[in-house]
């Protein structure tokens, strides 16, 4: 469970206002660091990484001892005083080589994690090609049904989500402003091995003639090749209150309308009986009875009587 802080006085009873869920949050800030002994490989993928995150980034430049899975205490400490939800951490031993702890907090409390270990990283600048602009929201692509049967996937995809949305506010998107794509690909190996394969690529609109533009993908690095280790999925209440929709932008329900899976919507009206024999339709001369079916109309009994008949042909003559 979550621990609560009550105000001792009126300015801490301010300072948690400020600090409690807003109906809109805003992006979530997420914090780079690196542990006591790091490799080029995952300074490298720690570097690129917060380069992808920017501006809502921090990235420290000295060393601290965290050990997130241990002590999470630490994490807590620097998720308060930096205002941070979001922890990439950077480690190195012979046990875990090349290790990147990726976290997440609710309410400046470690709620879920997972660790990745970095087997091959190629680094941003060895790409000569351009580069996106800073700030723009990128297309997030996850590919492949491990992300879907297999927990710890399931939360690093959640976290990669938080990470890379942006300002989601906004109802509209420009498709001129959409500058860069991350595509995660989950791969599970027939010794049970589960690695996430990252690239990133800009995006290119072409003229296809049409009004739709042709689109063409390059790849602007970073590349990395990841294989998950351990992880921590949150407490089941912890997640229950963190993924609470306020009522406030709960949409109201309406009566017989629902959303396809595409975002269609779809409505159902309820008509009663119908009597089709009343139904009034276009009068032609083409579909008049001719002699013999007036004959065969006349023996079923459908001739309609005469004085109906002598009402017809007197409001003809009227006319």
């Amino acid at each position: 469970m979550l621990r609560t802080v009550k105000p001792r006085n009126a300015a801490s009873k301010r300072a948690l206002k400020k600090r409690e869920p807003q109906l809109v949050e805003t992006v979530k800030t997420a914090l780079f660091m690196k542990g006591t002994t790091t490799s080029n490989v995952v300074n490298t993928a720690l570097k690129d990484l917060y380069a992808l995150k920017k501006p809502d980034g921090v990235l420290f430049s000295k060393r601290n001892e965290v050990r997130p899975f241990e002590e999470p205490r630490h994490l807590e400490f620097f998720a308060q005083k930096n205002d941070t939800a979001l922890f990439v951490i950077a480690s190195h031993s012979k046990k875990r080589p090349h290790n990147l702890v990726i976290a997440r907090t609710y309410d400046y409390q470690l709620m879920d994690m997972v660790e990745v270990g970095v087997e091959s990283a190629v680094a941003m600048e060895d790409f000569k090609t351009q580069k996106a602009a800073i700030g723009h929201r990128p297309l997030v692509l996850f590919h492949g049904d491990a992300f879907e049967t297999h927990e710890d996937l399931r939360t690093l995809r959640n976290i990669f989500l938080d990470m890379f949305r942006g300002d989601h506010t906004a109802d509209l998107i420009n498709l001129a402003g959409l500058e860069h794509v991350i595509s995660f690909t989950a791969v599970t190996g027939a010794d049970g091995k589960k690695s996430v394969n990252m690239r990133v690529y800009t995006v290119h609109l072409k003229k296809s003639g049409t009004k739709l533009p042709r689109v063409e993908l390059e790849e602007m690095g970073p590349a990395l090749d990841l294989v998950v280790r351990r992880s921590r999925v949150a407490d089941p209440d912890v997640w229950k209150q963190a993924t609470k929709v306020p009522k406030q932008l709960k949409p109201k329900r309406e009566k017989n309308v629902e959303f396809d899976p595409v975002g269609d919507k779809l409505g159902r009206i309820h008509l009663g009986t119908q009597d089709l024999s009343k139904l009034q339709t276009r009068k032609m001369k083409g579909l008049k009875r001719g002699a013999a079916e007036a004959d065969v109309a006349e023996e079923d009994g459908d001739v309609p009587a005469p004085q109906e008949t002598q009402k017809r042909r007197r409001k003809g003559e009227d006319a």
